[in-house]
């Protein structure tokens, strides 16, 4: 095992889980939102979170460890630290400043990112697996973004 890819990898699952949780507030303002029926119970979000992000944090492992070249592996950090950005910036957008809307159009960033881990990521190291490793991330962040959409809509206009 490398410890190095090990530990980048596990720092970048950490810390995305960590903030996320952090900057989360559940309190009047999003209680207040009208959400649709359909929403998961808001305990559900961060097992959710820690098992997608240890998932795509085994990814970034395999993928950091199968990069053959230096190009690869810059590549393989881009990937994964554009979408540390994308990933971290939606809940300030949602939760600090609230607005929903907001967060909806950055979600359609952090959407990008999550296909480009599924999709290129496979293509830059040469294996399926760390593809599939981040189907679980793709799933749930286009849950999200329906679910982000249903809010906005709900609740709008945001910013008054």
């Amino acid at each position: 095992m490398d410890w190095t890819n090990a530990l980048i990898a596990a720092a970048w699952a950490i810390l995305l889980g960590g903030a996320g949780g952090a900057l989360t507030e559940i309190g009047i303002w999003y209680r207040n939102l009208s959400k649709p029926r359909w929403q998961p119970p808001d305990w559900l979000f961060g097992p959710a979170w820690t098992l997608i992000l240890g998932l795509a944090g085994w990814s970034f492992y395999i993928s950091l460890s199968s990069a053959t070249s230096l190009e690869a592996r810059l590549m393989v950090c881009a990937l994964f630290g554009a979408n540390f950005i994308l990933h971290f910036a939606w809940s300030p957008l949602f939760f600090k400043l609230r607005r929903p809307d907001w967060a909806l159009a950055e979600n359609v960033l952090l959407w990008c990112s999550a296909t480009s881990l599924m999709v290129a990521l496979p293509r830059v190291v040469g294996d399926s697996f760390v593809g599939w490793l981040n189907v679980p991330y793709f799933i749930w962040v286009s849950f999200a973004f329906v679910l982000n959409a249903e809010i906005v809509k709900l609740n709008r206009p945001f910013g008054r």
